[in-house]
Order: structure tokens, then C-alpha cells, then sequence
């Protein structure tokens, strides 16, 4: 991977979830995230005179859920005020991950805007009496993207 020596390159390791405008919500830290990933429909059109010429036009965007996974602490009530308050109602607002480097810069490397973030699941691994195991919540985020790709019609 070519870099130059001024680069910064962002850490798996090293990145933070939180909510814009609900301080109350903002989710902690987080010890995996995936799913932060984006696919596209491709609409193909062949012409009648084209013989095998196609065009291609971008379609759809798809985005995953988003997934965070961490062990059970205090952390988790802050998680838990949030989904009890979208459980019967919802009021859309953005989240946000961000990636930082290795150097402890206050700028992220990278910053992912997530719009109109819900909760879609949320879940704890089994209790097991006879096992030494650290408690693992997960939670999964349903959103609208992350890309600047909205369209209205006006």
C-alpha cells in the first residue's frame, strides 16, 4: 500500500459511534462495528441496433445494517434509554462513526454520517453459569446511508 510519510492512516481499533443532537443517546464506545458497506442495482440497457453494445446507469443504492458489538457495562444504559424510546415512536436523526489514527489526533481520519439512524435489533449472548465469559451486547443500526445521495423531486 503506497503512502507518503505524511500520511495518517486510520485504525480499526480506533473509532467512536455517537448520535448527533441527543447527547443523552450517544452510544459509547464500541469494540466491533461492520456492515458499514454500500452496493448498487446496475440498470443495463441494450439498444435494438447496438448488436452487443450495453449502456450501463447506476440503480438503487443498498445499505447494510450497521452492527456494534461490545461487552456488557455501564455503558449499556445509555443503549437502553435509546431503545426505549423508539419503541413506539421515532424521531430520525444522524449517526456518526469515525476512524482515527494511531497519532491521537482530534480529527478523525475518516467520518461516516449516517442518516436517519434506528435501532433494528439488539441482543446479549447466553448466560452460562459454568462458563468464564465476558456478557456481549450487540446492536444493530438500520439506516438511510451514508452517502450524499439523495434526490427530491421538486
Amino acid at each position: 500500500m503506497p503512502l507518503t510519510d505524511t500520511s495518517q492512516v486510520g485504525l480499526s481499533n480506533r473509532f467512536v459511534v455517537s448520535m448527533s443532537g441527543k447527547s443523552e443517546y450517544d452510544l459509547g464506545s464500541w469494540a466491533k462495528a461492520e456492515g458499514l458497506d454500500v452496493t448498487w442495482d446496475v440498470a443495463e440497457y441494450r439498444m435494438g441496433d447496438g448488436g452487443n453494445d450495453r449502456l450501463y446507469f447506476p440503480g438503487n443504492t443498498k445499505y447494510t445494517n450497521v452492527k456494534l458489538s461490545r461487552a456488557v457495562s455501564e455503558e449499556f444504559e445509555k443503549t437502553k434509554k435509546w431503545l426505549d424510546s423508539t419503541s413506539w415512536e421515532w424521531e430520525p436523526f444522524e449517526g456518526f462513526i469515525e476512524l482515527y489514527t494511531s497519532g491521537g489526533a482530534a480529527v478523525p481520519a475518516a467520518k461516516w454520517k449516517l442518516r436517519d439512524v434506528m435501532p433494528s435489533k439488539w441482543a446479549i449472548n447466553s448466560f452460562d453459569a459454568g462458563a468464564s465469559q465476558v456478557a456481549i451486547e450487540t446492536l444493530e443500526l438500520v439506516h438511510k446511508g451514508f452517502l450524499e445521495d439523495e434526490r427530491k423531486l421538486v
